[in-house]
């Protein structure tokens, strides 16, 4: 049987050989606490600090910003819970990950509405805003169109507001947070540059270890603990640290930075091409999200009536992988809510299939790939 086809690096990307290299000592050699007070330990010690020095100057943060943790869904709830009260406003867009709107759900939320490509734009954030918001939420990169929002045009309105406040003696603090699992790696995520107060960041996203995160928290927020315990991360998030996995994160996230404009190049053509085919094959077959401002290796399409899971089962047995949506959403068999934010109806959103591109992508994978989905759809759309 030939290797099956990964078209689902939105859910999960492969450790990088580099990565894994790293890594390596420190599940033998270097397995010291690094909060031990001997030689061995304060060299993993060392060590851990300069990774968290690399992913800070990653994103053009600082060494002492940087809370390490143990995923992204973690770093959103300690932004979220480090902040906020139980009665606090918040703001957070229509297409937000499932993290977000699971901790979200616990306060006071409005939805910022999408348009119909996927965009939250800074007027939908300003229709929603009240004198009594204390948080936005925004994700760089939705994880199911890969749509990028303009997350620093939205910083710009949130100064405005900021300052339209401070002007009329209202005291309420606002910050923006921004969820950039998905968009590591492909986009520029200099915090400076996108005017944000905290961001979340994912390993296994960019090629990196699983259960291994970090939330970004400018100098001038404070947070309280999410996890009281031993001190670790400035107190916020206590438990001895995983040297390896920040290792390799730190590595993951350089290697995914320096190949960032030739690799997104190769993937985007190769996303164009397999898009291409289905579309030419396929006449009624709808493109979701912003065909301009996506990430390289995202398609999301829907046909109206089709049933997507038989035809993600169908391509699996073809071995050729794919999936409905988020993997969390389609673990549950729960409609998309992306999907439902840009309009589209049940029968369309049901149809649905999101296709995501990675390193290992090839052209003999698109080339085989686009025909057999092809068929797929084609064998369910008529029974």
């Amino acid at each position: 049987m030939s290797t099956p086809i990964y078209l689902d690096y939105a859910a999960a990307t492969p450790l990088d050989e580099r990565v894994f290299v790293v890594m390596q000592p420190y599940f033998s050699e270097k397995f010291y606490n690094p909060s031990a007070a001997y030689a061995a330990a304060r060299d993993v010690r060392r060590d851990l600090d300069e990774a968290r020095h690399r992913l800070a100057t990653s994103i053009g943060g600082k060494r002492d910003e940087i809370v390490l943790t143990a995923g992204a869904t973690e770093s959103v709830n300690l932004a979220f819970r480090g902040i906020l009260e139980p009665d606090n406003h918040i703001v957070i867009g229509a297409t937000e990950h499932a993290a977000v709107r699971g901790v979200a759900a616990e306060y006071q939320v409005t939805y910022a509405k999408s348009d119909a490509k996927g965009i939250i734009s800074p007027e939908s954030v300003a229709a929603v805003l009240t004198d009594d918001t204390k948080l936005v939420s925004i994700a760089a990169a939705d994880s199911e169109l890969g749509v990028v929002q303009p997350l620093a045009k939205i910083a710009a309105l949130l100064g405005e507001v900021r300052r339209d406040r401070a002007k009329r003696g209202i005291n309420t603090p606002l910050y923006f947070h921004s969820d950039a699992s998905q968009a590591a790696g492909a986009i520029d995520l200099h915090v400076a540059r996108l005017g944000i107060d905290l961001l979340t960041l994912n390993a296994a996203k960019c090629y990196g270890p699983k259960q291994v995160g970090l939330l970004w928290v400018a100098s001038h927020v404070t947070l309280k603990p999410l996890i009281p315990g031993g001190g670790q991360e400035r107190g916020l998030r206590s438990g001895t640290e995983n040297v390896a996995g920040t290792i390799g994160f730190a590595r993951a996230l350089q290697c995914a930075i320096k190949d960032r404009h030739s690799e997104s190049n190769r993937v985007r053509r190769l996303r164009d091409q397999l898009q291409d085919t289905l579309v030419t094959a396929l006449p009624d077959l709808v493109v979701n999200g912003s065909q301009k401002k996506r990430l390289p290796g995202h398609l999301n399409v829907s046909l109206d009536g089709l049933d997507a899971e038989r035809v993600v089962f169908r391509l699996d047995n073809e071995g050729v992988q794919v999936a409905t949506g988020a993997a969390c959403a389609a673990n549950k068999g729960t409609r998309s809510n992306v999907l439902t934010a840009i309009g589209l109806s049940d029968s369309m959103a049901d149809g649905s299939l999101r296709f995501s591109l990675g390193r290992q992508t090839t052209d003999e994978d698109i080339e085989r790939a686009g025909n057999l989905i092809v068929d797929a759809i084609r064998h369910e759309a008529t029974l």
